[in-house]
């Protein structure tokens, strides 16, 4: 099995670097990520500038772009195939609900999904790399188990307790779940007395009912939601057929 990874923390983030050293146990691996954090980044391309590609001292490829840069460049222009899978993270902290919406790592995985490759985004629920080898951990027998029964190409969201590995709880199917609007910017000034604003936290849950990512996560399970592509809203579509005669 060869599979790509890549991650929005960076390629010197202790995910990344964890999550290598357990998949280089079972398979072939590639790792193409960001020269530097670029959390947030969503499933952004960069048009205005051109990227480089240069290799660290311990064997991973790393690029001035994004995310998705680094998935898109290694597939049209590294690789020599296709890989079997491709993995992004783990994240420094969760990606539920909303949240997938601006995350790299989930958009990294989106990207392979794209060109049609099976593709696995992993987080930690906390921020800090508490047990983040166990994740790793989890992240491999996730890998291995190949998910044959889910139709080609798939994409996935796993949100991984930040618990021993012997403690984790079940791998769990669910949905993902709703958060309330961010908390407001907050105000600053810079040196120069310019007025500069931080974006705020993200709110809390509105929705971790059972079945939802953030519900599982909390009584220490594994969430591991099927995510698509299509924003289509279906429900709509008639009542704006009818609204347009």
């Amino acid at each position: 099995m060869r599979i790509l990874i890549s991650n929005d923390d960076g390629y010197l983030a202790p995910g990344i670097n964890a999550l290598a050293d357990a998949l280089a146990q079972v398979a072939e691996i590639v790792v193409v990520a960001p020269d530097s954090n670029r959390s947030g980044a969503s499933n952004s391309l960069s048009l205005d500038r051109p990227l480089s590609v240069s290799k660290a001292a311990n064997g991973f490829f790393f690029t001035n772009g994004t995310p998705s840069d680094c998935v898109h460049i290694a597939l049209t222009a590294m690789l020599d195939a296709p890989p079997d899978l491709v993995v992004s993270g783990i994240n420094n902290g969760q990606n539920m609900g909303d949240d997938t919406l601006y995350s790299g790592t989930v958009a990294a995985a989106t990207e392979a999904y794209l060109f049609g490759i099976p593709a696995i985004a992993f987080s930690q629920v906390r921020s800090g790399w508490a047990e983040v080898e166990s994740a790793a951990r989890v992240a491999r027998d996730i890998v291995l188990r190949g998910f044959d029964t889910l139709d080609a190409p798939f994409l996935l969201n796993v949100n991984i307790p930040n618990l021993p590995y012997e403690r984790m709880g079940p791998l769990t199917p669910t949905r993902l779940g709703r958060r309330h609007h961010s908390e407001p910017v907050i105000r600053a000034q810079d040196p120069r007395g310019r007025e500069i604003f931080w974006i705020g936290a993200p709110g809390a849950c509105r929705d971790a009912a059972e079945g939802t990512d953030f519900h599982a996560t909390a009584q220490g399970r594994v969430s591991l939601t099927p995510l698509q592509v299509d924003l289509t809203h279906r429900e709509q579509l008639d009542a704006l057929r009818r609204s347009l005669g």
